[in-house]
């Protein structure tokens, strides 16, 4: 039986979670205005800030903020979404189906947001820095400094800002835990992995301090080497996909249970003969301690499914 953080165990989190939100909404009326006129300093890519020390509304406008608000236990009144027609990605689960969408994570919607009536927003300065003033009139706004950063540095400044910073590290300790799992499981030493976008008229391959591509190596894959460019990705033209190879290729897919929904070129089996089809909702945007947990989960499952003798 496989020990650590399984799927049970992220049950486990979450109860935990869920369990945090309800005592920090159950100390009657006199704590709660107690909570909500108590503020701290935080030090951020646009400034610093006075928040909340306990916010009741925060609105997120990144993924990994929205996927480690919903794992402290802290569920966001709103947020800006990678597509409006998809919303919050599923793998969030129930937790997640109260969150509001306000805009996208590329142009969030500045009425919707205020219409929320947050007490705190949680932005990125790379992407959002024309819109500051907006919203520091809504309420008060941090940026972390970039989606390009440490995904793991980004989930203890979303901690942070929450007042929750002491958390932080439990969340990226069960991360590291499953990694570990999954490794010894499947003999994951010496083997190279590489994860692949394709879009438009080129393959993306996603490199080692890439939220996926960094989770692969936890779990003791090693990413082959290339020039990423001080990138967290680089483009490959199509003519080049063997240039992408490795033991295991993993392909994204909007739909991949659709074998229509990826190009030819990467299901060539001759050119990559150990490739899977997997859902870019959480291998590409699931950034945070929940999407890596269910990244490793899909990754162990793929490995699971090899004929004996391929780990």
């Amino acid at each position: 039986m496989r020990q650590g953080v399984t799927r049970a165990g992220r049950v486990l989190i979450g109860a935990i979670a869920a369990t945090v939100a309800l005592s920090a909404c159950g100390g009657g009326d006199d704590d709660a205005s107690a909570e909500a006129s108590s503020t701290r300093t935080i030090a951020h890519a646009h400034g610093s800030t006075e928040v909340p020390d306990a916010p009741q509304r925060v609105v997120v406008l990144e993924p990994v903020q929205l996927d480690t608000s919903i794992a402290l236990g802290v569920i966001p009144v709103g947020a800006a979404v990678l597509s409006e027609a998809t919303g919050v990605p599923a793998y969030l689960g129930d937790e997640a189906s109260s969150v509001a969408t306000a805009g996208t994570v590329a142009a969030p919607n500045v009425e919707k947001i205020a219409a929320l009536q947050p007490d705190l927003i949680i932005g990125t300065e790379t992407r959002h820095a024309d819109l500051y003033d907006q919203l520091a009139a809504i309420a008060p706004t941090v940026y972390m400094a970039s989606q390009s950063d440490p995904w793991q540095d980004n989930v203890r400044f979303v901690a942070d800002t929450l007042g929750k910073g002491s958390d932080a590290q439990g969340l990226l300790d069960d991360y590291t835990t499953r990694c570990d799992e999954v490794a010894a499981e499947h003999h994951t030493d010496g083997k190279t992995a590489q994860l692949i976008r394709p879009r438009d008229d080129v393959l993306t391959l996603y490199g080692p301090t890439s939220f996926a591509g960094s989770t692969l190596e936890c779990a003791g894959f090693t990413i082959p080497p290339r020039d990423w460019e001080n990138s967290i990705s680089v483009d490959l033209s199509p003519e080049l996909a063997g240039e992408a190879k490795a033991d295991l290729v993993l392909v994204t897919s909007a739909k991949p249970d659709d074998p229509a929904s990826v190009p030819g070129v990467v299901t060539d089996k001759a050119l990559f003969p150990n490739m899977h089809v997997v859902d870019m909702s959480y291998w590409i945007t699931g950034v945070g301690p929940l999407g890596g947990l269910t990244v490793l989960d899909d990754l162990d499952d793929i490995l699971s499914e090899q004929p004996t003798g391929s780990h």
